[in-house]
């Protein structure tokens, strides 16, 4: 029963977390395509920055949410090492569903945070681009800048990345992870060696694609790739502040919720 108050702990503080378009007053108009009878043109070219790169600026939200699943769209099952596979298989049991990072209030990792049922904001600038997630109120750097991640580094929960533009698609490797996010409810594991490459690829002004590529020797036998969109959220769509209370679901307000 523990598990699924914690389960539904998120879901509901998600809920409670939901992103209004009414906290501004006096907003200065955007420049948005719009077709003829007013409604934002989706469609539309995606926008370029000052030196033609795609500008991938704005508020998105993933039209599907994969953090049950992130392999719910792939036929073939995932190649496994034993050890991984019988991790993964403990973790679905009642008595392990619990330690899942997020349901403690610890951070997801990459790539499961894009697909969290909340919008993130990018902020693109000419050496690095900033993504503000509104889950859990992270934040995450891709360097295009042309650095390079050091062979020695502190592991973190959200790694390290850098990027690099392939004609209109930004190519971005993540690495120097610590092992203790899972990359999704299913429990499937990362590891300190685990490697994350996203190809995003802003198609037009209102739709951006995901191709993620898991390479991990230690967990897998080879490298799998999933595919993921995102849309453009709502131009009035803001981020809210987002906090993560590690408590049952009868602690939750409206039930006698404290902090203390």
């Amino acid at each position: 029963m523990r598990a699924l108050s914690i389960a539904l702990s998120v879901v509901v503080l998600f809920l409670i977390c939901a992103p209004v378009q009414a906290q501004w007053v006096k907003v200065p108009p955007k420049n948005i395509p719009r077709t003829p009878d007013g409604k934002v043109n989706m469609s539309a070219p995606a926008p370029k920055t000052a030196v033609g790169t795609p500008d991938l600026s704005g508020v998105w939200e993933m039209t599907r949410s994969y953090v049950g699943n992130i392999a719910a769209d792939l036929k073939e099952e995932l190649p496994y090492q034993p050890a991984t596979r019988a991790l993964v298989d403990q973790r679905k049991t009642g008595a392990h569903a619990n330690e899942d990072p997020p349901a403690h209030c610890l951070p997801q990792g990459i790539p499961r945070l894009d697909s969290a049922p909340a919008p993130w904001r990018v902020i693109q600038t000419p050496g690095y681009i900033a993504i503000l997630y509104e889950a859990f109120g992270l934040w995450r750097q891709i360097f295009t800048d042309g650095r390079e991640l050091a062979k020695e580094v502190n592991p973190t929960w959200l790694g390290y990345s850098t990027g690099k533009w392939e004609g209109d698609t930004l190519v971005v490797e993540t690495r120097g992870f610590n092992g203790e996010a899972w990359m999704d409810q299913m429990g499937r594991p990362t590891s300190e060696s685990t490697r994350v490459i996203e190809r995003i690829h802003r198609k037009d002004y209102g739709h951006m694609d995901f191709q993620i590529t898991i390479d991990d020797p230690k967990l897998y036998t080879r490298p799998w790739t999933v595919n993921q969109s995102a849309r453009l959220a709502d131009p009035n769509l803001d981020l809210m502040e987002y906090v993560c209370v590690d408590k049952d679901l009868g602690h939750l307000p409206g039930s006698g919720f404290s902090l203390k």
